[in-house]
């Protein structure tokens, strides 16, 4: 009987123990290298990331921290890109904003060395001015698209975020819920860029691979279990 009690608490303590592991931030599960994902962060080091339009990580404004990529108020730095250029993919990551913060992932940059591309916009919407603006809000994309249905978590907590570029479908994801999508060339797209603040761009939503990019808005943001696979595309 007692035997089989310690067998039983040995099992409990392994699966808890292996649970953690799987959950553990910037880690993969054997499911997820199997399924082609690789971290783009690792936690430990800035590997991977460069300035944009740069060869080098800023010297100051971002740092690792405790597992998290992390970039403080008002600290300089400017955006930060990968050093590898992505076309079809899936990206996901966690993230906190300070109070009143504002950020965002970049991709499908209209130039790899420049700023401009589809923004899935991270901001506390509550607190920041730019938050009653409906394409302006977290899960949204920038400018062009309102997110529906999201559900933000409080300042402090961290929330879950996915992009998806197959082709020239996208959709963006918070906290499990599909909050934007679109298709890149589409109408619908081209009257929502003709409206916009990229009106002038040249080259702005057309499909391009580029660099990922992390926002620089002066504000705080952290950054931990940020990881992709590459897709076929349709």
């Amino acid at each position: 009987m007692i035997r089989s009690l310690l067998t039983h608490l040995t099992l409990l303590v392994l699966f808890a123990s292996a649970t953690i592991a799987a959950d553990a931030p910037n880690t993969l599960t054997e499911a997820e290298k199997s399924a082609g994902w690789k971290l783009l962060f690792d936690g430990k080091t800035n590997a991977g990331w460069v300035g944009v339009g740069k060869t080098e990580f800023p010297p100051k404004g971002w740092s690792v921290v405790n597992g998290v990529l992390l970039h403080t108020d008002d600290a300089g730095g400017g955006d930060i890109v990968t050093s590898e250029q992505y076309e079809d993919f899936e990206l996901s990551w966690e993230w906190k904003i300070g109070p009143g913060g504002n950020s965002g992932i970049k991709y499908n940059l209209a130039e790899p060395t420049k700023a401009t591309g589809f923004e899935y916009q991270l901001m506390d919407d509550a607190n920041h001015a730019d938050g009653k603006r409906g394409s302006h809000q977290t899960g949204g994309l920038y400018d062009l698209l309102e997110p529906t249905g999201k559900s933000l978590k409080p300042i402090g907590e961290w929330n879950h975020s996915r992009i998806l570029v197959n082709g020239n479908h996208v959709e963006h994801w918070l906290n499990g819920v599909k909050t934007a999508t679109f298709e890149i060339g589409s109408p619908e797209l081209k009257t929502a860029i003709a409206k916009s603040k990229y009106k002038a761009q040249p080259r702005f939503g057309e499909k391009a691979k580029s660099p990922i990019l992390i926002q620089d808005h002066g504000d705080e943001v952290a950054i931990r279990s940020m990881k992709l696979r590459v897709l076929p595309g349709k």
